[in-house]
């Protein structure tokens, strides 16, 4: 009885032992690699999988996700001999599960080593400053060379990184005081372009505002000129205008010598004004202006002659000034007016005398005429 349950519990374990053998369950995204008597003999999907017992051997079981391995620092020498450590990252996928358990023992370490010898090919023929400042074009190399060796192994490399490029202390040093001193460079260009511009904007500014200023002198020095040129103008016209009136007045009253004398006579007491005249000369001309006047007065006898004969008129002009307007022949033919009728005046206000100047002749006509003496009446003197 004893021998009877002994064999039953062993054919119930070797049951248990067959069953483990023949049924293979195979996990979601992995491959099982069957060998039969150390050769291959199959692939196993995912899922539920019946082998030989004893006869087939579930090998290896291979990951079919991507993957991410980091590799450690290396040290890469760049093409001006300065050492750095770079770290790498690749994101890679098994597409051949066959393919990546027999063609390559391990395709880790090996797609770490290519990278290692990729990664000092590249960055050989690059100088420190390109090796810093160029990771992408570092990246696609790596990932150019990778996925062309690792495709016969039945892996597909989708991505590689570099993690960090550490260049030695010293040239981390050097590195500081260069980006330093690049820095108070451009601080200091940028300032000189800040003052230069002022300066430039400055004198831009000064040579506007000198011009501005000349153009508003000169613009007001011509208008003033216009204007005192006009003022003139019109101080001339007006005197000359006054001086015909006058003359006019002058000559239609027809004054005789009498007049003259009395208004000499008038003239007089205004020559003795002022307080300070303490001595007072009488010109020698008093005494014949005198006996002119007295023989006017006896011949007149408080009658004013009238003389025959036309009177002269003496054209006025126009009464309207003359601007500047006009053109320079108007102005220059009434300057000459103006100086004739002057002229004309101070002779006849002033015969005999000047400066050397010859009066003009009178006619008989502007001659004073002496009335016929009364019976009795005394000679005039």
């Amino acid at each position: 009885m004893t021998a009877v349950l002994i064999l039953l519990a062993l054919l119930f374990l070797f049951v248990i032992v067959l069953l483990a053998k023949t049924v293979r369950i195979v996990p979601q995204a992995r491959a099982g690699i069957v060998e039969r008597f150390g050769k291959y003999k199959q692939t196993l999907p995912a899922g539920l999988n019946v082998v030989v017992p004893f006869m087939d051997r579930v090998r290896y079981l291979i990951d079919l996700r991507e993957q991410v391995v980091s590799f450690p620092p290396q040290p890469v020498i760049t093409e001006d001999n300065l050492v750095v450590s770079i770290d790498t990252v690749i994101y890679f996928q098994v597409t051949d599960p066959i393919a990546a358990t027999y063609e390559i023992a391990n395709y880790i370490q090996a797609i770490e080593q290519l990278t290692m010898t990729t990664l000092r090919n590249i960055v050989g023929g690059m100088d420190l400053e390109e090796t810093l400042t160029s990771r992408d074009q570092i990246n696609s190399g790596l990932r150019g060379v990778l996925d062309e060796a690792t495709g016969k192994w039945g892996i597909r490399v989708n991505r590689v990184e570099l993690k960090g490029i550490d260049p030695p202390p010293s040239i981390k040093d050097s590195m500081e005081k260069q980006m330093r001193a690049d820095r108070e460079k451009r601080a200091v260009i940028l300032t000189a372009e800040g003052q230069r511009q002022a300066a430039i904007l400055t004198a831009e500014g000064a040579k506007q505002s000198s011009i501005l200023n000349a153009e508003g002198a000169r613009e007001s020095q011509i208008l003033r000129a216009q204007a005192d040129r006009e003022s003139s103008i019109l101080r001339a016209q007006g005197e000359g205008q006054a001086i015909q009136t006058v003359f006019q007045a002058i000559h239609d009253g027809n004054p005789d010598q009498s007049l003259l004398a009395y208004q000499y006579l008038q003239m007089m007491p205004k020559i003795a004004e002022g307080g300070a005249n303490k001595l007072w000369i009488v010109p020698s001309e008093i005494g014949k202006a005198l006996e002119g006047l007295g023989s006017t007065m006896n011949d007149l006898r408080g009658i004013p002659q009238q003389v025959e004969g036309p009177k002269t008129r003496v054209d006025m002009g126009s009464p309207e000034p003359i601007l500047p307007g006009h053109s320079d022949s108007e102005l220059e033919k009434t300057n000459a007016a103006v100086e004739a009728a002057i002229a004309e005046a101070e002779s006849a206000a002033n015969p005999g005398k000047g400066s050397g100047a010859t009066a003009p002749a009178l006619d008989a006509t502007d001659l004073p005429v002496d009335p016929p003496a009364e019976p009795g009446a005394p000679a005039a003197q």
